[in-house]
């Protein structure tokens, strides 16, 4: 038999609406209701970078656009049905799936000072014991708190002293657990304070668990795709688990037409071609994404649905960027209309936009221009800026097609 066809339009509008962008972004935004769309994601990923607003507050202002960042401190700090750990990255993730952390916590234990020997040494395994007596004795500190007078490794966003280097390995390995941030900077506590008790249900359990709701989220995946999910299965064990899915009637294989017509096999659960038809289309809405957004996380992904080739240029020399330095994605109902380069420059008071970008084929005439402006308005109000500025020749002409920043 034939695998079931999805086309193009119905993969995208299947994936918007899984990752929350396929409604309006209203609705209450703190609580039990933010809680439930944390759920729905996953996860939802933590990053440094404050150009505008930190990924993590972005990823759910583009959903919710009552949200705060305010709001999400309580589920972290007061309620603690969110914890923060590791996915693909460091991430905001619902305390109901701590049990099936448990794996990645051991498995993080074994396999972390091997990776890190050759940046990190070995110094910091000897310090994890003071690390965590000290703790113990003296409650969450963070990394100012221990091994002040102690020598960096090479340099770089990791240079991490052996102390601070030991709480990130006892951190990754669940025997101490994020208790709150301040400013940016973790705090930590041993993890009795802060994990509410669980059983390790087991690494089948934990697989079956991950493949499930990997699946759950991306709607249709491969095998590969599933292990990349969570970050905490190999792709050897999301390969088995399809095979055995598969051959019990769970998961189906379909065929998914790329932005380019090329097709793709991937697995879903039966009825995806029907629950497609039944989809009303993703509300036509302009909306600004993060760049850690999750309907971008996967950049491979995100140029076979959408024909988005997007990249960070964070990392590229600024003579070498096609963009700018931290742009954002624009879409608007189902499609990628633009990336625009923007600033929050709050001394100012001022959202200040350098350039945008449209798409290929995307023309910004006076409705869409409108609609943007409706949208950094309300990012506006979000980040505290009360007036948007607009650089000279701030819209320009597409990227030629082809041409890839390296970032």
């Amino acid at each position: 038999m034939a695998a079931p066809l999805i086309d193009n339009r119905a993969a995208r509008r299947l994936f918007l609406h899984a990752h929350g962008l396929g409604e309006q972004p209203v609705g209450p935004a703190k609580g039990a209701d933010l809680l439930a769309l944390i759920r729905r994601l996953g996860f939802v990923q933590v990053d440094s970078i404050n150009t505008v607003e930190r990924a993590h507050h972005m990823i759910l202002w583009s959903r919710l656009n009552r949200y705060r960042p305010e709001n999400l401190r309580p589920l972290l700090e007061r309620d603690r049905t969110l914890f923060e750990h590791w996915t693909h990255d460091a991430s905001l993730i619902p305390t109901e799936f701590l049990p099936y952390w448990q794996h990645r916590f051991a498995r993080d234990l074994v396999r972390l000072p091997e990776r890190w020997a050759s940046w990190q040494g070995t110094e910091f395994q000897d310090r994890a014991g003071d690390v965590l007596a000290h703790l113990r004795d003296n409650g969450a500190c963070g990394s100012g708190d221990v091994g002040e007078a102690e020598p960096r490794s090479s340099g770089g966003w990791w240079d991490w002293h052996p102390s601070k280097a030991a709480l990130e390995y006892l951190w990754r390995g669940g025997r101490i657990a994020v208790a709150r941030r301040e400013g940016f900077a973790k705090i930590y506590d041993l993890a009795e304070r802060v994990y509410p008790p669980c059983d390790d249900p087991g690494t089948e359990a934990t697989i079956d668990w991950a493949c499930h709701q990997a699946l759950d989220r991306l709607t249709f995946a491969t095998s590969g795709e599933l292990a990349a999910f969570w970050g905490k299965v190999t792709p050897d064990e999301a390969k088995a688990w399809c095979a055995a899915a598969l051959a019990r009637g769970l998961i189906e294989e379909v065929t998914l037409t790329s932005a380019d017509g090329s097709p793709r096999r991937a697995f879903a659960r039966p009825g995806l071609p029907e629950r497609a038809a039944a989809l009303a289309p993703a509300a036509d809405r302009l909306r600004l994404l993060s760049p850690f957004d999750p309907l971008l996380r996967d950049r491979n992904r995100a140029a076979r649905l959408f024909d988005f080739h997007y990249r960070i240029e964070v990392f590229v020399p600024a003579p070498r960027r096609l963009y700018g330095y931290y742009v954002f994605p624009l879409i608007e109902g189902e499609r990628m209309v633009g990336r625009i380069d923007l600033k929050a420059r709050r001394e100012a008071g001022e959202l200040a936009v350098t350039a945008l970008w449209p798409e290929a084929g995307v023309r910004f005439g006076a409705g869409r221009l409108q609609r943007l402006e409706a949208e950094l308005d309300r990012l506006a109000r979000f980040t505290g800026c009360p007036a948007v500025t607009y650089a000279d020749g701030w819209l320009r002409e597409p990227v030629p097609a082809g041409a890839a920043a390296i970032g």
